[in-house]
C-alpha cells in the first residue's frame, strides 16, 4: 500500500537567491546540499523530523549559477535513510559537475560501496544531532576501515554542548572526517566556550576537516548571523587547508531563520575577506577533498 502524501512543514527555499556582491571564483564548489523528490517516487521514512518540498537538482543548479558556483556536493538528507536513489540518479544525469556523500547501512555490502563510488560518493555521513535516526557513532570505526580503501570520509553531524565526548570518540579515528554545522556550538557561549575549544581542537588534527555552513544552527543574528564571523575566522586560522564552505540548501533545518543563499554567499566573504584563503576554501580544498578533476 502506497504511503500517504505528507505535506510539508518547513518553508521552501528563496526562489531566486540575491546576486551576492562578489562573485565566487571559477571552479567553486558549493559542498553541502540537499535535493528533494515526489514523495510518491522517493518516499520518506515512516517518522521524520521535517517533511520537505519537493526541491529539485535545477532548482539547486539555478541557486548556484546566480552565486558562481560550477561543482557541488549533495548529501543525502536523513528523512530518506540509506535509499540513495535520488541522488544517484543526479550523479549519473551529469548535467552539473556533482559529487556526492552517502547515508548506508552499517552492513553495506562492499559491492554497493564500489557502486557507489562508481557514480560519485566520496563519503558516509553519520548523523548524531537530528530527530531522525541513522548510523550510529558506534559504527564508524568499523565504517572507516572498509572505506578507507576507496579513499573516502566519514561526515559527521554532532552537538558538542549535549555530546562533549564526541571528541574523544572523532579523535580516535584514522582517515579523513568531515565536520558540518560548526558541531552546533553557540556564539552566544563565546569564543572560550567549551565546545568551540574542542573543535578547534579536532580542525587542528591532520585527518579532521570542517564545513563552514549553516549559521543559523549556532546563531539566531539572522538573516546576517554578523555574530558567527569571528568563529568562523578562528577555524580558518586554525585549518586553512582543510575547510570547505557549503550552502545547505534548500536549508531544511533554518525554519523562521530562512536565508537567502545571496545573503550566505556574502557571509563567507565576511568570514574570509582574504581572497587567497577564499579561493582555499571555495575551490583548491574541495578538489582535494571530494576528487574534482
Amino acid at each position: 500500500m502506497t504511503a500517504a502524501i505528507r505535506q510539508p512543514d518547513i518553508p521552501a527555499p528563496v526562489a531566486t537567491a540575491r546576486t551576492p556582491k562578489v562573485r565566487f571564483p571559477a571552479k567553486s564548489c558549493d559542498c553541502h546540499a540537499h535535493i528533494f523528490g515526489p514523495q510518491d517516487q522517493y518516499p520518506l521514512l515512516p517518522k521524520t523530523h521535517f517533511v520537505p518540498h519537493v526541491n529539485p537538482l535545477a532548482d539547486y543548479v539555478g541557486m548556484l549559477g546566480i552565486l558562481g558556483c560550477e561543482r557541488g556536493v549533495l548529501v543525502q538528507p536523513s528523512v530518506y535513510g540509506p535509499d540513495n536513489s535520488l541522488i544517484i540518479e543526479a550523479l549519473e544525469a551529469k548535467t552539473f559537475d556533482l559529487r556526492a556523500i552517502a547515508v548506508v547501512a552499517a552492513d553495506i555490502s562492499d559491492r554497493e560501496l564500489e557502486d557507489l563510488h562508481a557514480v560519485g560518493f566520496r563519503g558516509i555521513r553519520i548523523n548524531t544531532a537530528s530527530g531522525t535516526p541513522g548510523l550510529k557513532l558506534a559504527d564508524a570505526p568499523r565504517l572507516a576501515e572498509r572505506i578507507k580503501p576507496l579513499g573516502w570520509h566519514l561526515q559527521f553531524y554532532v552537538d558538542l554542548r549535549v555530546m562533549p565526548q564526541i571528541e574523544q570518540e572523532l579523535a580516535k579515528l584514522s582517515i579523513n572526517i568531515v565536520i558540518d554545522h560548526f558541531a552546533r556550538i553557540s556564539t552566544t557561549e563565546g569564543l572560550e566556550a567549551p565546545a568551540f575549544k574542542a573543535l578547534l581542537r579536532l580542525v587542528n588534527r591532520d585527518n579532521c576537516w570542517a564545513k563552514l555552513m549553516g549559521p543559523y544552527f549556532i546563531s539566531d543574528d539572522a538573516p546576517r548571523f554578523a555574530d558567527t564571523t569571528p568563529f568562523a575566522q578562528a577555524m580558518i586560522k586554525a585549518a586553512p587547508d582543510r575547510l570547505v564552505w557549503g550552502s545547505d540548501w534548500p536549508h531544511p533545518s533554518a525554519r523562521e531563520k530562512l536565508p537567502d543563499d545571496g545573503d550566505l554567499a556574502d557571509l563567507l566573504f565576511a568570514w574570509a575577506p582574504d581572497e587567497a584563503r577564499r579561493k582555499k576554501i571555495l575551490v583548491e580544498n574541495p578538489r582535494r577533498l571530494y576528487g574534482f578533476e
